[in-house]
């Protein structure tokens, strides 16, 4: 799709998320410009337009996603509102970009899909991690085969209860009717994408979950195992009430490996008969900044695909699912 003019991009939802990660992107990427942004708290919609020079703020989502002068819409709201909007956006034959996870459900994930598919409309998902330098080098090393063959890869996480779990504060990241695994919806289902992009799609993939602490109604400890289509067999546990922050993957091959993290900068290391390098490659202040950009190759540019589309995570949401015994 290519579109000769000034993409004139709508928030709906202008919470934290776009504050530092994702909003400055779409100013500082030359043929982006955020035109109007919607918030339900008219104060707030009013305050974040001000402070971002965004000329326009609505409390109305379908005022937003109507307005002729804008071209394509951002949603940046709790998963459990995102088929609300999206469908609307597909109606309305705009590009969109969507916070992931896409939804809570692999079924609405897969409605949304299809909305856009039949309107032959772009859709993109934020699983950001897929346009940084960080792993697009792992991507690149995998390729050169300087670990062999690949064989596995195995990524935990554990994190300490937070605060405001311990203080029993309303959290939608904890609702299980937003998130049913709780933080493993919002942080997992990056890694689990990011593992697709590095080793290809999963075939299958099977889980055990459970809620160990009673802090909130959603799940806190999650294992799973899986398998890729190429044969690459993987695992991951996830618990949100340890005692430290561990964030470790390892891909294993048959000449070497390779260890990083998902969420921390820690060093790149890449360890294998052929060749030992570690690396450390810094995310950028905005983190969204190289996804938003390679949406704009795709919307004014030649470029043919995204990283990050409604159908990479569509596969995502199908893999948790699945790992959550939900299909």
């Amino acid at each position: 799709m290519t579109i000769n003019k000034i993409i004139k991009w709508g928030f709906i939802g202008c919470g934290s998320v776009t504050e530092t990660k994702s909003g400055p992107p779409y100013t500082l990427t030359n043929g982006f410009e955020i035109a109007a942004v919607m918030r339900r708290n008219e104060n707030l919609a009013k305050d974040y337009a001000k402070r971002h020079n965004i000329p326009k703020y609505y409390t109305d989502a379908d005022a937003l996603i109507n307005n002729k002068d804008i071209d394509a819409i951002y949603i940046a709201t709790p998963p459990d509102t995102h088929k609300l909007y999206a469908l609307k956006v597909a109606k309305a034959n705009k590009p969109c970009c969507i916070e992931k996870p896409i939804t809570p459900h692999y079924t609405e994930a897969l409605e949304i899909h299809k909305a856009f598919k039949d309107k032959q409309v772009p859709l993109f998902v934020a699983y950001y991690r897929r346009s940084l330098p960080r792993f697009e080098k792992i991507k690149e090393w995998l390729s050169e085969k300087h670990i062999g063959n690949v064989r596995h890869i195995n990524w935990c996480m554990n994190k300490p209860v937070n605060k405001t779990d311990l203080s029993k504060t309303y959290n939608w990241r904890t609702d299980v009717n937003i998130a049913p695994a709780g933080y493993f919806d919002d942080l997992a289902s990056h890694g689990l994408d990011l593992f697709t992009f590095l080793l290809g799609d999963i075939k299958d993939a099977k889980g055990i979950s459970t809620n160990q602490q009673n802090l909130y109604n959603a799940k806190d400890a999650i294992t799973a195992c899986w398998i890729h289509e190429n044969g690459i067999t993987g695992s991951g546990n996830w618990n949100f009430g340890a005692n430290e922050h561990e964030d470790r993957v390892k891909i294993s091959g048959s000449r070497g490996t390779i260890e990083f993290s998902v969420f921390h900068e820690n060093p790149l290391i890449l360890t294998s008969e052929y060749k030992n390098e570690e690396l450390t490659i810094e995310n950028p202040k905005h983190i969204q900044l190289h996804h938003v950009e390679n949406m704009k190759k795709v919307l004014i540019g030649n470029k043919q695909t995204h990283p990050s589309t409604g159908s990479t995570a569509l596969h995502t949401s199908w893999v948790m699912d699945k790992i959550l015994e939900k299909i």
